[in-house]
């Protein structure tokens, strides 16, 4: 058992859009959290994802728009402490130095396809499932693939059972997506029964890898005189 606690990374500018992003989830379980149980599970269902909603508004049933909103509402939505508490861990962790890097409106952009395109990728794998998937971990899975590819030899400091050690970003980061991506294949070909939207994190963090390759890519390019 392995938990991150603290990047031993320094930041350059102060993370504003990461921290609202962190209040915003906040702000909005606390809102859920308050609500009596059967409204809460009305606001739950109208704004979680929820795949079947694709097939239907595909084959003429309901609103193709409605389906696409749910992606993003569902992910300021969390199923209860733990959730939540683990996946604002992760952003505070990592989401101050992507910022820094991709500065702060072109990383909220960043952050919200990140979570679009993994909230797909849950779709397509459960395309006709009526089980609502909520959480914020596809966009963080995203911010994560980015600080393993832009900061991979920086410190983490990371509780071991109960010893504190120092250890690479791309250990643990590289570490976790390896274990995101063996639940994914092992859950394939099971009917969905709740639980961790595997496919969401695979994607997330492979989108989260890509965009910022492009980014480095455009970057040296400008360097070198290049798209000028």
């Amino acid at each position: 058992m392995f938990i991150p606690l603290k990047d031993l990374n320094p930041r350059r500018s102060f993370p504003f859009v990461n921290t609202a992003l962190i209040l915003v989830n906040v702000a909005a379980f606390l809102y859920q959290a308050q609500l009596p149980v059967q409204a809460r599970n009305v606001f739950v269902l109208a704004n979680a994802t929820i795949p079947a909603r694709f097939s239907s508004a595909l084959s003429g049933h309901s609103s193709l728009e409605l389906a696409f909103l749910g992606l993003l509402t569902s992910m300021f939505l969390h199923s209860g402490i733990a959730h939540i508490a683990g996946n604002m861990l992760f952003l505070w962790i990592f989401g101050d130095n992507v910022e820094d890097y991709f500065g702060h409106i072109a990383y909220l952009v960043f952050y919200l396809a990140c979570g679009l395109v993994a909230a797909l990728l849950h779709v397509f794998f459960n395309f006709n499932s009526m089980l609502p998937a909520l959480g914020a971990s596809g966009a963080i899975s995203g911010v994560m693939g980015a600080y393993a590819l832009l900061y991979p030899r920086a410190r983490v400091l990371t509780l071991v059972f109960v010893f504190l050690l120092p250890l690479p970003a791309l250990l643990i980061l590289g570490l976790w997506f390896a274990m995101q991506f063996l639940e994914g294949i092992n859950a394939l070909g099971s009917s969905a029964a709740g639980g961790v939207a595997w496919w969401a994190h695979v994607g997330g963090f492979l989108t989260g890898l890509f965009i910022t390759m492009i980014s480095r890519g455009s970057s040296r390019a400008r360097d070198f005189g290049f798209g000028s």
